[in-house]
């Protein structure tokens, strides 16, 4: 696994969120997108270099994102940690009814 790629990758979804007004939602939702939308061995091979390299590389929302939600990015057995977390403006309570898609 390409580590370059995955910072590349990780700061294009930082970038993305970090336009939203609320930072906290940012946050989350940077994790939650990783969470989601990357193989386990993917996440694995970012929190090795974060735990290695000190996330050399990696913009500063990136690694909040990192840091607020390990637990829910960390994998067993090859599998996902199974842990809630609010998608895309469900902490605010708007669910997934409200982008007219599913959540989960």
């Amino acid at each position: 696994m390409n580590v370059e790629n995955l910072i590349t990758m990780a700061n294009q979804i930082g970038g993305f969120f970090e336009a939203m007004p609320d930072r906290a939602e940012a946050v989350a939702d940077i994790a939650s997108h990783i969470k989601r939308f990357w193989e386990p061995r993917m996440r694995r091979a970012l929190l090795e270099h974060v735990d290695q390299d000190g996330g050399e590389g990696l913009d500063a929302i990136v690694l909040e994102a990192i840091a607020a939600y390990r637990g829910t990015l960390e994998t067993y057995g090859g599998k996902a940690v199974v842990a809630p977390m609010p998608f895309m403006g469900e902490a605010k309570g708007e669910g997934a009814g409200a982008h007219g898609g599913d959540a989960g």
